[in-house]
């Protein structure tokens, strides 16, 4: 017989979710965000369109992130 798993809650929020959210509304939101954000932007080379990607949606995964966060620990709180 395996022994019993135990498992630990202790901030009361499902950090499964927030990552699943947060990761598909990246997806929804900030791949037109980024795309309308590089437009004033001359990106001539696949590394320099790379670099941008990648620079600008660290913040939107951020401005997408903690919101999504603040959210799932607000609505945990109130239950």
């Amino acid at each position: 017989m395996s022994p019993r798993v135990e498992t630990t809650d202790p901030d009361g929020v499902d950090y499964g979710w927030v990552m699943q959210t947060t990761f598909v509304l990246t997806i929804v939101v900030g791949v037109p965000a980024v795309a309308l954000l590089s437009l004033p932007f001359e990106l001539m080379t696949w590394g320099q369109r790379a670099n941008f990607a990648i620079r600008a949606g660290a913040v939107v995964w951020l401005c997408i992130g903690i919101p999504v966060y603040l959210y799932a620990r607000r609505e945990n709180a109130s239950t």
